[in-house]
């Protein structure tokens, strides 16, 4: 397969053409504990809605966000 370059997280990063969102979430899984709970991606700046990650195709030139809640407060 080709190589696509995606931007994620402000990183330049190339994946394989045909990538998902959902594959994309579990190639930076290690930086999260190898976790996606609480995660929410966005591509494009639109948010990405769980149930369609696995469907969702990169195809090259997006900006994908990978945001993790955080629980805190005063």
């Amino acid at each position: 397969m080709t190589d696509v370059v995606v931007t994620v997280n402000g990183e330049k990063r190339p994946v394989p053409s045909g990538t998902t969102v959902a594959d994309m979430v579990a190639i930076t899984a290690p930086s999260r504990g190898g976790s996606d709970r609480g995660i929410a991606v966005a591509v494009n700046r639109e948010v990405i809605p769980r149930g369609t990650w696995g469907s969702v195709r990169l195809t090259g030139g997006e900006t994908v966000e990978i945001v993790t809640a955080v629980a805190g407060g005063c």
